[in-house]
Protein backbone atom coordinates (compact mmCIF):
# COMPACT_ATOMS: atom_id res chain seq x y z
CA UNK A 1 0.00 0.00 0.00
CA UNK A 2 1.74 3.34 -1.08
CA UNK A 3 0.06 6.70 -0.74
CA UNK A 4 0.23 8.72 -3.43
CA UNK A 5 -0.07 12.70 -1.78
CA UNK A 6 -1.62 15.35 -4.12
CA UNK A 7 0.01 17.79 -5.83
CA UNK A 8 -1.90 20.77 -3.60
CA UNK A 9 -3.52 20.45 0.27
CA UNK A 10 -7.26 19.81 0.01
CA UNK A 11 -8.86 19.91 3.21
CA UNK A 12 -10.37 16.46 2.89
CA UNK A 13 -14.18 17.61 3.72
CA UNK A 14 -14.87 21.17 3.15
CA UNK A 15 -17.81 21.42 6.30
CA UNK A 16 -19.52 18.80 7.99
CA UNK A 17 -22.64 18.99 6.61
CA UNK A 18 -21.00 16.09 3.94
CA UNK A 19 -21.13 13.91 6.79
CA UNK A 20 -24.25 12.03 6.40
CA UNK A 21 -25.12 11.28 10.19
CA UNK A 22 -23.58 10.61 13.74
CA UNK A 23 -24.92 8.04 15.57
CA UNK A 24 -23.38 7.00 18.60
CA UNK A 25 -20.42 8.51 18.32
CA UNK A 26 -20.04 6.68 14.46
CA UNK A 27 -19.67 8.91 11.09
CA UNK A 28 -21.19 7.60 8.34
CA UNK A 29 -20.16 7.64 5.22
CA UNK A 30 -20.63 7.15 1.60
CA UNK A 31 -18.81 5.07 -0.77
CA UNK A 32 -18.53 4.50 -4.21
CA UNK A 33 -16.95 1.39 -5.84
CA UNK A 34 -16.40 1.66 -9.89
CA UNK A 35 -15.01 -1.53 -10.45
CA UNK A 36 -16.08 -3.79 -13.86
CA UNK A 37 -15.80 -6.91 -12.15
CA UNK A 38 -18.38 -8.22 -10.42
CA UNK A 39 -16.61 -10.85 -8.70
CA UNK A 40 -14.04 -8.33 -7.59
CA UNK A 41 -16.57 -5.66 -6.32
CA UNK A 42 -18.30 -7.89 -4.19
CA UNK A 43 -15.59 -8.89 -2.53
CA UNK A 44 -14.16 -4.93 -1.83
CA UNK A 45 -18.12 -3.95 -0.75
CA UNK A 46 -17.93 -7.48 2.09
CA UNK A 47 -14.63 -6.42 3.20
CA UNK A 48 -16.00 -2.76 3.63
CA UNK A 49 -19.23 -3.95 5.28
CA UNK A 50 -17.55 -6.47 7.64
CA UNK A 51 -15.49 -3.45 9.01
CA UNK A 52 -17.66 -0.36 8.28
CA UNK A 53 -21.19 -1.64 8.87
CA UNK A 54 -22.87 1.70 8.92
CA UNK A 55 -20.89 2.65 5.69
CA UNK A 56 -23.51 2.94 2.97
CA UNK A 57 -21.45 1.21 -0.19
CA UNK A 58 -22.46 2.11 -3.65
CA UNK A 59 -21.89 0.00 -6.83
CA UNK A 60 -20.78 1.30 -10.31
CA UNK A 61 -19.58 -0.82 -13.23
CA UNK A 62 -18.58 1.92 -15.81
CA UNK A 63 -17.31 5.41 -15.54
CA UNK A 64 -20.98 6.62 -17.03
CA UNK A 65 -22.61 4.57 -14.55
CA UNK A 66 -20.29 6.14 -12.04
CA UNK A 67 -20.39 10.17 -12.88
CA UNK A 68 -24.45 9.40 -12.74
CA UNK A 69 -23.90 7.98 -9.24
CA UNK A 70 -21.84 10.89 -7.86
CA UNK A 71 -23.63 13.07 -9.09
CA UNK A 72 -26.81 12.19 -7.08
CA UNK A 73 -25.27 10.89 -3.96
CA UNK A 74 -22.01 13.17 -3.58
CA UNK A 75 -19.61 9.88 -1.53
CA UNK A 76 -17.08 10.52 0.23
CA UNK A 77 -14.47 7.79 -0.90
CA UNK A 78 -14.44 6.59 -4.10
CA UNK A 79 -12.43 3.11 -4.98
CA UNK A 80 -11.85 3.69 -9.22
CA UNK A 81 -10.12 0.27 -10.89
CA UNK A 82 -7.96 1.50 -14.19
CA UNK A 83 -9.20 -0.71 -17.12
CA UNK A 84 -13.27 -0.07 -17.26
CA UNK A 85 -15.55 -0.45 -20.25
CA UNK A 86 -15.35 3.45 -21.99
CA UNK A 87 -13.92 5.65 -19.95
CA UNK A 88 -10.46 4.68 -18.43
CA UNK A 89 -10.33 5.11 -14.81
CA UNK A 90 -7.84 7.57 -14.66
CA UNK A 91 -9.82 9.85 -16.85
CA UNK A 92 -12.91 9.27 -14.26
CA UNK A 93 -11.04 10.32 -11.58
CA UNK A 94 -9.81 13.52 -13.24
CA UNK A 95 -13.62 14.19 -13.48
CA UNK A 96 -14.35 13.60 -10.28
CA UNK A 97 -11.44 15.89 -8.61
CA UNK A 98 -12.34 18.44 -11.07
CA UNK A 99 -15.71 18.63 -9.74
CA UNK A 100 -15.81 16.94 -6.15
CA UNK A 101 -12.03 17.66 -5.44
CA UNK A 102 -12.87 17.03 -1.35
CA UNK A 103 -13.95 13.47 -2.89
CA UNK A 104 -11.14 10.78 -1.91
CA UNK A 105 -10.32 8.72 -4.76
CA UNK A 106 -8.47 5.32 -4.08
CA UNK A 107 -6.89 3.89 -7.72
CA UNK A 108 -7.10 0.51 -6.97
CA UNK A 109 -5.67 -1.24 -9.74
CA UNK A 110 -4.14 -4.98 -11.43
CA UNK A 111 -1.92 -2.02 -13.70
CA UNK A 112 0.50 -1.33 -11.54
CA UNK A 113 2.87 0.57 -13.61
CA UNK A 114 4.86 3.68 -13.26
CA UNK A 115 3.20 5.12 -16.41
CA UNK A 116 -0.39 4.56 -14.26
CA UNK A 117 1.37 6.02 -11.15
CA UNK A 118 2.03 9.59 -12.38
CA UNK A 119 -0.93 9.66 -14.56
CA UNK A 120 -3.01 9.01 -11.13
CA UNK A 121 -1.18 11.71 -9.27
CA UNK A 122 -1.29 13.83 -12.30
CA UNK A 123 -5.31 13.66 -12.01
CA UNK A 124 -5.04 13.93 -8.15
CA UNK A 125 -6.34 10.36 -7.13
CA UNK A 126 -5.01 10.56 -3.13
CA UNK A 127 -4.18 7.27 -3.42
CA UNK A 128 -3.01 4.12 -5.51
CA UNK A 129 -3.35 0.25 -5.17
CA UNK A 130 -2.14 -2.37 -6.85
CA UNK A 131 -4.67 -5.47 -6.60
CA UNK A 132 -1.67 -7.70 -6.59
CA UNK A 133 -0.35 -7.20 -3.72
CA UNK A 134 -3.13 -5.15 -1.58
CA UNK A 135 -4.64 -7.63 1.37
CA UNK A 136 -8.02 -6.94 2.83
CA UNK A 137 -6.08 -6.15 6.22
CA UNK A 138 -4.55 -3.10 4.13
CA UNK A 139 -7.74 -1.71 2.74
CA UNK A 140 -9.29 -1.71 6.02
CA UNK A 141 -6.70 0.13 7.67
CA UNK A 142 -6.18 2.88 4.98
CA UNK A 143 -9.92 3.42 5.00
CA UNK A 144 -9.77 3.92 8.95
CA UNK A 145 -7.08 5.82 8.31
CA UNK A 146 -8.66 8.41 5.82
CA UNK A 147 -12.26 8.23 7.91
CA UNK A 148 -9.57 9.02 11.42
CA UNK A 149 -8.43 12.20 9.23
CA UNK A 150 -11.62 13.56 7.71
CA UNK A 151 -13.12 13.08 12.30
CA UNK A 152 -9.91 15.18 13.04
CA UNK A 153 -10.78 17.45 10.45
CA UNK A 154 -14.53 17.78 11.64
CA UNK A 155 -14.08 18.24 15.43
Amino acid sequence: MERQAPPHDIPLLSSPSQILSKGEGIFMYRTLIVEDSNFYRQLLKETLKSRFPKMEILEAGDGEEALRKITGSSPHLVFVDIKLPGESGLELTKKIKAQYPNTTVIILTSYDLPEYREAANQFHANYFLSKGTTTKESVVKLVESIISGWEKNTS
